[in-house]
């Protein structure tokens, strides 16, 4: 396997059928955990950041050539994504030095609304979605994941 189709299809976990997005989303979730338990809030920024560039450029080799330029089985965007939703958990964990897993409710609902907000699409959210090229398949992901986050936010101060 060529090593954009590895980065691109989270190792293959963006050919399982049906709802490839949702397992890319899925298996994010104990990758984040363990670069958080490994490098706090910090890590997290970092690999978030790392995974969007390598992500961008496997996209664009994935879809070199071809008139499909968001394939079902790029799911390395969902990655991205999912870590966004999941920054405000790992940021006050880290900034509070409590362990993560206490916040277990928080990642349920980061996941659901990171989901709900990349399948339905509201507003910005599906312009990005239309937009051609490797930039548009990460976008709507990033977007997505910042909404997410936004509403984790919110619900994280109404409850404290």
């Amino acid at each position: 396997m060529k090593i954009a189709t590895m980065i691109g299809t989270l190792m293959g976990i963006g050919y399982i059928r049906p709802a490839p997005g949702t397992w890319g989303s899925f298996v994010a979730l104990p990758w984040a955990w363990l670069v958080h338990i490994i490098g706090g809030f910090p890590l997290l920024l970092i690999g978030t950041i790392t995974a969007f560039f390598k992500g961008w450029w496997a996209t664009s080799k994935m879809t070199e050539g071809s008139d499909d330029h968001d394939p079902s089985e790029i799911v390395v965007d969902e990655l991205v994504g999912q870590w966004i939703a999941l920054m405000p958990l790992s940021f006050a964990a880290w900034n509070s030095d409590i362990p993560i897993h206490v916040m277990w409710p928080g990642w349920i609902a980061a996941f659901a609304l990171f989901r709900l907000f990349d399948i339905w699409k509201p507003w910005i959210i599906g312009w990005a979605d239309r937009q051609t090229g490797p930039i548009g398949v990460m976008l709507d992901d990033i977007i997505a994941g910042l909404m997410a986050a936004a509403v984790i936010v919110l619900v994280m101060i109404s409850l404290s």
